[in-house]
């Protein structure tokens, strides 16, 4: 619970840090708020091994997990970064970002989607 009182409270002090310093120099604002958004993305990412833990230990196959973290991996990175971009007012750099992850997203589970389709033409059978 004190995690993420902390991290609210950072959010709020860049975030009010950032309208005083938009008026005056809007380029520093921005670079205040990405600053604040990847402290706080490193501070959820270093605690996120028991999580991976929870996950590994629910899953009988090391191959479903790997994929299940790395396209969470993923999504979260790229939110993040998609985010930043919109923040520095780059709309179109964020729309690509959000394009490369779904792609890369649906690169990583090709296995899945294959063992899937085997195990269905399987039960057709």
């Amino acid at each position: 619970m004190g995690d993420i009182i902390q991290i609210c409270g950072i959010a709020l002090i860049t975030s009010f840090c950032a309208l005083g310093l938009k008026k005056y120099a809007p380029e520093t604002a921005v670079l205040l708020v990405i600053t604040g958004g990847a402290f706080i993305f490193l501070s959820v990412i270093s605690r996120v091994s028991p999580l991976i833990e929870q996950i590994n230990s629910l899953t009988s196959s090391g191959e479903y997990a790997e994929i299940l973290i790395k396209t969470l991996g993923i999504c979260l990175v790229c939110e993040f970064v998609s985010d930043s971009c919109k923040e520095a007012g780059q709309g179109a750099l964020a729309s690509k970002v959000e394009f490369a992850s779904r792609v890369t997203v649906i690169i990583t589970a090709l296995p899945l989607f294959r063992n899937i389709l085997n195990t269905a033409m399987e039960l057709m059978k």
